[in-house]
């Protein structure tokens, strides 16, 4: 199978859910696939190169307007490409893919895969609704990471007869091994900070680290943060103007080896994400296989569902500090409620979410595809 996957951004200019996404479908479980990548340029000009073994291809783009890069040739990119493929996996939101996807020649099959709604810009979503619409439309199949991402969209009620529930996956025997570098590293974090805490993501508002950085005023612990974005600056501020710099950590951006090392040094991971925009939280799922326990926020979509309340994590209501304080204080307080959230979350992520067994569901859908395209 020729397999392309379109998205806005990839490695390693950019690292998120998205890109984590793609990396593992295009990665070691798929590697008898003829896997492409399209994607654009942060900013600068296009360029062509391989990561991981896998083709990717970024156009040029001119910078970001609404989190989207600008790159006006990216339709005429994706048409072209996609005539050389069974199928385009097209990773949404990205509206600039819209306006071509519609236009694919009629022997390449469309898999949209909806990771969530383009959230905090409305005038932008009402400009390129009628293109997702037609997107939609022309989509053979769509995948979504929980029955929540249907319920919670607008768009995709009409569509939810083409939708298909995969939860994501992650490497699980990756993150809960250590080498043994990784282990002298995780205990010498630990001995640093004996009640380490740790919150992982792209500092951005949806993730609730302003919340995070308000409750550990009430918290006898360290927290580490381990990501960069548009809110490094301001959550520096808002931790002096809580009186909480002494008990934070903004790590940045750190490699994959060294973030394991903390998810093994750390006595929670704090996830205290406040709007719909965290349709699922992957990171949950390298916390559980490390055998981490969490604190999550009860937020309508998959989050609280992947981590469970009083069974791999608990959760709280969002937005809530003194709830949050609460919560993380009970899991440093109690070892034991630690160590059975933790093993419990460990179980789960290797009978529920691991690569193969998500790789494997996402290649049924192509599989089922091609048949109607011969």
């Amino acid at each position: 199978m020729r397999i392309l996957h379109s998205y806005k951004v990839y490695g390693p200019e950019f690292e998120g859910g998205i890109p984590y996404v793609i990396a593992t479908l295009t990665g070691q479980h798929a590697a008898d696939l003829d896997n492409r990548i399209l994607v654009a340029r942060k900013k600068g000009l296009s360029k062509k190169y391989q990561l991981d073994g896998v083709p990717v291809e970024a156009v040029t783009s001119l910078g970001t307007l609404f989190s989207t890069p600008l790159a006006p040739s990216f339709p005429f990119k994706l048409i072209n490409r996609a005539e050389h493929c069974d199928i385009v996996v097209h990773h949404a939101p990205f509206p600039l893919a819209d306006l071509a996807l519609y236009r694919l020649p009629p022997d390449v099959a469309l898999v949209v895969y909806w990771h969530a709604d383009i959230v905090g810009f409305p005038l932008l979503k009402s400009i390129v609704k009628p293109a997702t619409v037609k997107t939609l439309q022309r989509a053979d199949r769509i995948i979504v990471a929980d029955q929540s991402t249907i319920a919670n969209s607008h768009l995709l009620h009409a569509f939810a007869y083409k939708c298909t529930v995969i939860p994501y996956g992650t490497d699980v025997e990756r993150w809960s091994d250590c080498t043994e570098s990784e282990i002298m590293e995780s205990n010498s974090l630990r001995q640093k900070h004996p009640r380490l805490i740790l919150g992982i993501g792209r500092l951005v508002t949806y993730k609730g680290f302003a919340v995070l950085l308000e409750a550990l005023r009430e918290i006898d612990g360290h927290l580490v943060l381990i990501g960069e974005g548009p809110l490094a600056t301001k959550l520096e501020t808002l931790a002096d103007d809580f009186g909480t710099s002494g008990k934070v950590t903004f790590a940045g951006r750190l490699p994959s080896a060294t973030v394991k090392a903390y998810l093994h040094a750390a006595r929670v991971l704090a996830f205290p994400s406040v709007t719909t925009a965290e349709a699922f939280g992957i990171v949950q799922l390298e916390a559980m296989a490390a055998g981490l326990p969490i604190v999550n926020t009860a937020l309508a979509t998959a989050v609280p569902r992947v981590a469970r309340h009083e069974q791999e994590a608990l959760t709280v209501a969002p937005n809530n500090p003194k709830a949050l304080a609460e919560a993380l204080r009970r899991i440093l307080d109690n070892p034991c409620l630690a160590e059975r959230l933790g093993r419990a979350g460990k179980a789960r992520a290797t009978l529920e979410y691991g690569e193969s067994t998500y790789v494997r569901r996402v290649r049924n859908v192509y599989e089922g595809l091609l048949p109607n395209r011969k």
